[in-house]
Parts: C-alpha cells; structure tokens; sequence
C-alpha cells in the first residue's frame, strides 16, 4: 500500500484490553472450566470484615457456597480468579510484554518520531521516559487485579457503580476497536506488497477522494480483517500455539532487520549521525505532545492490566512484570529509531514506515518471510489486545444478548468504521490525532478509579456488591450509577475537546490555553478528574455499606 503510515508490524498494538482468556492462552491452560461450574470462593458480608494479612505465608481460601452473584453481572470471564488459576510469575508477566511491545505500531511510534524532526536520542528518551511515567498507573492499576482476583469491568464498578461501569468499559472498548482497525490496515499492506506490479500499477490502484485510499488497498485491508475473524470465530484455543511462539520469532526478525540496516549503512554512527532538525523551541513545542501520545500508546493496557494481574501469583511478581514495559519498549525503540535513521544512509531518503521498507529490501522470498512475520504478530496480538477487550465490554454490558463471538463481531465491523487508513495517513494523524485524541477519554477513567481504589476505599473492596444490584449494595450509588464519577469523567474530558476539534480542523482560531490542555490530554483529564472526584466522594461521606473484605486472595498476594 502506498500509504507512508505504518510501521514494523512486528506485534501489534498493546492497547487493548486483555481477558482472561488471552492470559490463559500465554500460560497454556484453561482458568475456566469447560464443563464444571466454577465455585466462588466468598465471605459473607456479615461473618466477615477484614483486610488482608501482611503474612508472606499463603493461607488456604475461605470456601463459603453461599455467594449468589446477580446473573447479569457475571461470567465466566468476570468471575474473580481461583487459587489454583494464580499461576503467573514475575517472569511470564514479563514475557507478555515482549509479545505486545515487539509491533508495528511500537516501531512507527519511534520512526514517527525521527520524521517528525528529532535526533534518535531524543526520541528514545522521550519514549523511555514516558513509559516509566506510565508504569506507575499501572503497577497501582494492577493492584486490585492481584489481591481480588477481578478484571477491569468488575473493578470499574467500584467507582462508576454497578450500571456506570458499562461507560468506561465501553469508552476503552471503543479505542480497542479502532485498534483493530489499524491492525489489519497493516495486515492488508503487507498483504499488497506480495501483489504483481501489474496489478499495483492498474486502476484499481488510483486514489478515490471519497474513500480516502483504493480499491485495491482497501481490497487488501478486507482480505486480512476476514482472515482475522476465521481465527476469532474458532476461539483462543485455535491461536494459542502461534502466540506461544511469536515472540522469540518476533524478536529474531527484528534482530535479522537490525542487523541488515547496520550492515548496510556501514555500522551505528552512520545510522545514529542524524541531528536534530528542530530549534529548541521547536522540540519543546513537539515534546509534551510526544509525551502524551507515548503514555496514551499504552494507557490503553493500563487501564485493562488487572485482567493480567488477576493471574499473578504474588503482587512482586505483577510488579516485576510491568517493569518489563520501559525496558523492553526502550530496545525496541532503539531498533525503530535506529533502523528509520538508516534508510537516510542507505536510500537517500527517510523511510519510517516498515511495510514500505520491506517492499525496498530483498527479494521475493524475504519478502514472504517478512509478511508472514507480521501476519504473526498481527493475528495473534490484535485479537489478544483488541479483539477480546471490546467483545468482553459487550458481553458485560448484555450477557443475555451478547457472546464473545458476536462481541468479537461488532469489535471487527467497528474497526472498519474507524478507517485506520485516514489514521495512518501521516506520522502527525497517528501520533497528535490519534494517540494524543484518546488519552482524553483514558485519563480521566485511570484517575478516578485509582482515586476511589486508593483514597476512597483504600484498597479495601467488597466483592460481594461489586456482583450485587441490590439498592443497599455499596457500590448502587444512585440506581446503580455514581454520579460524582459520572461528573468528574464528563468534567475531565470536556477542556480537551477544543483542541481536539482544531487538530481536526473543525476548528481554526482557538485560546492557547487549550492547546496546552490538548497537548497534555493524559495528564490533565488523569490528574483533573481525579482530584475532583475525590473532592465530590470526600463531601459524601464514607459509603456505611462499604465493608472491607477479601475473600479470595493468600496472604502473599495483598
């Protein structure tokens, strides 16, 4: 595709959500019985109230059958996790990240960075400082995950309410829809670059203004988005053996496409001798932005990362694990950087998309190795990352009228609608558009519920009203909404919409007080609705319905 968007397809996007499921197929076993319902493992509200022991020893889980969860709340995916399915070490939490940040849209992000004007210094450590940024939310996001056994809907309805949680988890499903839509907009490039030149070169080919890119291009994009969906249909049992194995594949590729770019450009210095091509006022103009947009690049998982965590044995082990981002974002950053600085040597001409960079390198055959490289990691992560988030949030918002596979349908339709062609169309749509655009709604759903979680409720959850619609429930609120969430959300993202409407040209003239307040969207709506919502739930009062309890949890795990 002639399209200069992508990048390095090597594994999509982390910006989705993670059920369950997705976490089984890394750890190769079923958390949920086929067969045999799963026993809840509850304290009745009135037998027990307390929190959780500091001890390092584990203890055995209280076993009581008379927790009766309200059958529109649950599943067997919102189910909080049993013993036996805390089987995630430090280590393996580490290895998820391997998976997620070995991508193409990793390895845009950073070229889009160096196109964009920076030296590739600058652009690995604003990349790396973002991430260690975001590790903080997400070590505290993962948290409830690991000492309660519940994922990222269930959580959700501490803060939001029983009913109001079906926003925010429907606001992170819809950025994993438009996710998907980049993803197999990727796919399809890579499936037009094996196409004849004849065929490239016909009038299927030309541009039509009305659908943003061409026949064939978009041809190519629906070839791939079915494919996809013949893997979602059959289920993660069907992936689960090609996820096993994509990231150490992953990696050799991107090692084999490093090792080519030093070769080829006569060593490091070469790669790395591109200055800067920005004044210091300049950079400074474009870092916060880039800032931004590299937190929001993975505020997404930030978000969902208690449906990893919920598996992880001890909290150490979740948060070694999520020290896994900055590093292993840091070298492949470097790769990204490293490898686009080298196209300026080796072509005369920068070169960020890595689609593009295949279609000038090797012939045929490391061409069809590349493609079924990126196929890999599009197949396995995009429904690991975007599929089973939405369809999940579906499931939760109508258990009755929604399965996954239904879910996973809606997620992929969504994700044409998105036209992830028009996204990609230039590294500043992708990163200040894109990235930066959605950090408004994610921010301010992360500061509300680690404000309730930590400040509120301090870290005390009782589970059997996150499951309960009855109207003296702890978390009903006012028929089952909150609506100091609901305000503090509304009250985070509207400053942000201003400058939205400018980047997208709806607007022209526009106060510069609200471009800062875009260009910092993350920080502002994560740190503005927080604070507020714990100003509004600190005039309300300690909800009296609320006991601490945690039923589910050894003592090693709090």
């Amino acid at each position: 595709m002639a399209s200069k968007h992508l990048s390095l397809h090597l594994h999509p996007n982390p910006h989705s959500a993670i059920s369950p499921t997705t976490v089984t197929r890394f750890l190769n076993t079923r958390p949920f019985p086929t067969s045999t319902p799963t026993k809840l493992y509850v304290v009745p509200r009135r037998c027990l109230s307390f929190s959780p022991m500091a001890s390092s020893q584990s203890t055995p889980f209280p076993n009581f059958n008379d927790f009766e969860p309200h059958p529109t709340l649950t599943n067997d995916d919102l189910k909080p996790t049993e013993p036996n399915q805390r089987t995630l070490s430090g280590w393996e939490m580490a290895s998820l990240w391997v998976g997620l940040v070995v991508g193409v849209p990793s390895y845009y992000l950073a070229g889009s960075l160096v196109e964009l004007g920076m030296a590739w210094w600058q652009g690995i450590a604003i990349v790396v400082l973002a991430n260690v940024i975001l590790l903080f939310p997400l070590v505290l996001t993962g948290h409830p995950g690991t000492r309660y056994g519940i994922s990222f809907p269930v959580l959700a309805r501490s803060a939001f309410g029983i009913r109001g949680a079906h926003l925010p988890t429907l606001l992170r499903a819809l950025v994993g829809c438009g996710w998907y839509g980049i993803e197999s907009w990727i796919g399809g490039e890579a499936i037009f670059l094996l196409l004849p030149k004849t065929l490239k070169q016909s009038s299927l080919s030309q541009f039509l203004p009305w659908l943003g890119t061409s026949p064939l291009e978009f041809a190519c994009f629906i070839v791939f988005w079915s494919a996809q969906l013949a893997f979602v249909w059959r289920g993660m049992e069907g992936i689960r053996e090609l996820e096993k194995y994509s990231a150490p594949i992953l990696t050799i590729l991107t090692s084999c496409l490093l090792i080519w770019s030093y070769m080829n450009a006569g060593g490091f210095a070469p790669m790395l001798s591109l200055s800067s091509r920005l004044s210091s006022s300049q950079f400074w103009s474009l870092f916060f932005p880039s800032l931004t947009a590299n937190i929001s690049f993975w505020a997404t998982v930030a978000l969902n990362i208690p449906d990893f965590t919920r598996y992880a044995k001890t909290q150490t082990d979740q948060i070694i694990g999520q020290v896994g981002l900055p590093i292993f974002m840091g070298a492949f950053t470097f790769v990204g950087l490293a490898v686009t600085s080298s196209t300026t040597v080796i072509f005369g001409r920068l070169i960020s998309d890595p689609i593009q960079l295949l279609g000038q390198i090797g012939g045929i055959a490391t061409k069809i190795v590349a493609i079924l490289g990126i196929s890999l990691a599009i197949i396995t992560t995009n429904i690991a990352a975007n599929v089973v988030a939405p369809a999940n949030a579906l499931v939760n918002l109508s258990p009755s009228k929604f399965t996954f596979r239904s879910g996973a349908l809606l997620t992929a339709l969504l994700g044409i609608a998105f036209q992830p062609w028009r996204l990609l169309g230039s590294s500043e749509s992708f990163v200040y558009t894109w990235l930066v655009g959605y950090s408004a709604l994610l921010g301010p759903i992360g500061g509300i519920i680690l404000a309730d979680y930590y400040l509120i409720r301090r870290m005390n959850l009782n589970i059997n009203d996150l499951y309960s619609l009855s109207p003296t429930g702890a978390y009903y609120y006012s028929g089952g909404y909150n609506l100091a969430a609901m305000a503090a959300l509304i009250i985070g993202i509207l400053p942000v919409i201003p400058g939205f409407l400018q980047k997208v040209g709806i607007l022209s003239l526009l106060p510069h007080t609200f471009v800062i307040i875009y260009n910092n969207a993350w920080f502002f709506s994560f740190f503005s609705a927080g604070i507020l919502y714990w100003i509004l739930s600190s005039f309300k009062g300690k909800d009296k319905n609320s006991q601490p309890i945690d039923p589910f949890l050894p003592a090693a795990a709090s």
